[in-house]
């Protein structure tokens, strides 16, 4: 489903005039140290982008696919659950930007970043860690009231209920450590790593009918899991009437099928085969130098 038709980012014309606008007196300040985004295409010739079902930018470390990918966010009014880079200029350049749209943008769309992934593995690993600790208090509580040094547990009145009641089931002969545990303990996270966290971030925050924007979603995901993400990638443009644009390098997300690549390391970007691109090549000649180790 295409959503989004093209985007036109700001060409060098565009950067030189708001520059030399005499009635722009921000340019003129030296108070900034930086007025990204403005200088970071200025002489690349960036082309009107136009996209499919699924478009890659792809480019090396500091290459900008990124800042692409952040700024038709902004354009967009796209969600977002994590902040991100920008400068007091940020707002003017995206200003200078232009879209076409095939179909309005559905609510709900929004841009996935490494940051708000990362964000999300930390808040598991935060509520594991609290559980954990629980845990470690529960069984520290359960021996203490098990053990023959163990005060008489006295029901001292009404107010005094609770106290006697938790007391007296983890007194029950009945009631074994682990059943206690399962039953006081929150359950409502399921373990997982790093990994399986993230995966399961993707999977979770895309739903139908909407528009993606992943910024590296690679990130913390093993070639396994970054297989599981093409192919849930895939199936939720065939069946579910999503759009992505994905900015990556990752070989296995390079080879979404039916894929528009950008090679943002050339200038000006071209469109290019995933098996031509430079960072493909280098993983083919690797795996080529070493094919002996692998019979």
């Amino acid at each position: 489903m295409i959503y989004l038709m093209s985007f036109q980012m700001p060409t060098q014309d565009d950067e030189e005039n708001y520059f030399a606008d005499p009635f722009n007196f921000k340019v003129k300040m030296t108070c900034y140290t930086t007025k990204y985004p403005f200088d970071l295409f200025r002489y690349r010739q960036l082309p009107e982008f136009f996209f499919d079902d699924i478009t890659i930018f792809c480019g090396n470390n500091g290459s900008g696919k990124s800042s692409i990918l952040n700024v038709i966010a902004e354009k967009l009014s796209l969600e977002r659950n994590a902040p991100f880079n920008r400068s007091d200029f940020f707002e003017d350049y995206v200003n200078l930007c232009d879209y076409q749209l095939d179909r309005a943008i559905p609510k709900g769309s929004k841009i996935i970043t490494s940051d708000g992934v990362f964000e999300k593995v930390l808040d598991i690993r935060r509520i594991n860690d609290g559980i954990d600790s629980k845990r470690a208090d529960l069984i520290d509580e359960y021996i203490a009231e098990n053990s023959p040094n163990a005060e008489p547990n006295y029901l001292q009145g009404l107010d005094d209920y609770d106290r006697w009641k938790r007391v007296s089931d983890m007194r029950n002969k009945h009631r074994t450590q682990s059943r206690f545990l399962k039953e006081n303990l929150m359950r409502n996270i399921q373990e997982r790593s790093n990994g399986e966290s993230a995966l399961s971030y993707f999977v979770d925050s895309i739903q139908e009918n909407a528009l993606y924007l992943l910024d590296e979603p690679e990130n913390s995901l093993s070639p396994q899991n970054q297989l599981q993400l093409k192919y849930f990638i895939e199936d939720s443009v065939r069946n579910f009437g999503c759009q992505f644009v994905i900015s990556t390098h990752s070989p296995f997300l390079l080879s979404l099928g039916g894929a528009t690549i950008y090679n943002i390391d050339e200038t000006p970007p071209v469109q290019r085969e995933w098996t031509e691109l430079e960072c493909v090549k280098v993983y083919h000649d690797f795996f080529l130098e070493q094919s002996d180790k692998f019979k």
